[in-house]
C-alpha cells in the first residue's frame, strides 16, 4: 500500500499567495509544503538564491518568474515585487514566491506579507531551512553546543541603503554573543571585523566563510576574525556566503561530515571540550 505524502496538505488556492523558504540550496532540504506548493503553483516568483535544483519540482506549464536581487547588480525594486504578487493573485493566478533560506529571516518575507495584507490578498507563510542554521551544518559548524555556547546571534551586514548597520549595537553582540552569524556581511566584511575588534572581540578568535552552502559548489575558508577580509580577497570569497565567529568554528575539524565522505579524517573531538562535558 502506497501513501501519498502530499494528500492531506492544503491546498494552493487560486488568487492566493504562497511565501515559501526553499531552504540554503540542497533541493532535499525542501519541506513537503514547498515541495507541495511547487507543484500546484500556476507562478512561480523565485530569488537568485534558489538552486535550479528546486525549481524541477514545478509542475510542468508552471511560469517561473525571476526576481533576485544582488548588491552591487541591477535588481528588481522590493515593492515592484510585492506589488507583481498582488496582480498576479488578482489576475486568478495560483502565486508561490520561492525564497532563499527561510522568508521570515532577512529574507524581506515580512514586507511581502504585509502588502499582501495591505491588498487584501490570502496568503500563507511556508518556513524554510535558513542559512544560517542548515548551511552551517553542511559546513560541520554548529551554532551552538552546550560545552561551547548557549547563545548565538544572527545578524545581517548591510542595511537597505547597503551600509552597515548603524542599529545594531556592536558592542553588546561583541560582549554577550559568543556566536555571530552574519548574513550579507562580504561586502563590509573589513568595516564589520573592525567594529568587533574595537568592542573587544579577539583578533585571533576564529571565523568561517561558508559559500554556496548546501549546493555542490559548497566551499568553506576557515581564517580569524582579524585575517577575515583579507583571507577572503585572497581566495577570491563570493556571495552567497554565510559568516561565522566564534569557537563553535574550531568544531568543524571533527564534524566536517561532507568532507569525511570524501576522504577527510575526522579529528577526534578536542581534550579541552571533553573535559567540559
Amino acid at each position: 500500500m502506497t501513501c501519498d505524502p502530499f494528500a492531506d496538505l492544503p491546498v494552493l488556492q487560486p488568487g492566493s499567495v504562497w511565501l515559501v523558504g526553499a531552504g540554503p540550496g540542497d533541493p532535499g532540504l525542501l519541506t513537503l509544503h514547498a515541495a507541495h506548493a511547487l507543484r500546484q503553483a500556476d507562478v512561480i516568483v523565485h530569488d537568485a538564491l534558489v538552486d535550479a535544483g528546486c525549481l524541477r519540482y514545478a509542475r510542468a506549464g508552471a511560469v517561473l518568474e525571476f526576481a533576485g536581487k544582488r548588491g552591487g547588480k541591477p535588481s528588481p525594486k522590493q515593492r515592484d515585487i510585492s506589488l507583481r504578487l498582488v496582480a498576479l493573485a488578482r489576475a486568478g493566478q495560483r502565486v508561490l514566491r520561492l525564497k532563499g533560506g527561510d522568508p521570515f529571516v532577512f529574507g524581506r518575507g515580512g514586507e511581502e506579507a504585509l502588502t499582501l495584507v495591505e491588498h487584501g490578498i490570502p496568503f500563507r507563510i511556508v518556513p524554510g531551512v535558513t542559512a544560517g542554521i542548515g548551511g552551517l551544518s553542511y559546513a560541520g559548524i554548529p551554532v551552538t553546543h552546550r560545552d561551547v555556547t548557549h547563545v548565538v546571534t544572527f545578524l545581517t551586514g548591510h542595511n537597505a541603503s547597503g551600509l552597515v548597520p548603524d542599529v545594531i549595537d556592536w558592542e553588546g553582540v561583541a560582549r554577550g554573543s559568543p556566536v555571530v552569524v552574519m548574513y550579507m556581511a562580504l561586502k563590509h566584511i573589513g568595516e564589520i571585523t573592525r567594529r568587533l575588534i574595537a568592542a573587544g572581540r579577539r583578533a585571533d578568535e576564529p571565523l568561517a566563510f561558508v559559500c554556496a552552502a548546501s549546493t555542490p559548489q559548497q566551499t568553506v575558508l576557515e581564517t580569524t576574525l582579524g585575517h577575515a577580509a583579507a583571507d577572503a580577497a585572497s581566495a577570491r570569497i563570493e556571495a552567497p556566503a554565510i559568516v561565522v565567529l566564534g569557537e563553535v568554528v574550531r568544531l568543524r575539524e571533527s564534524l566536517d561530515w561532507l568532507g569525511a565522505m570524501n576522504g577527510r579524517v575526522l579529528a577526534a573531538p578536542a581534550a579541552a571540550l571533553k573535559d567540559r562535558a
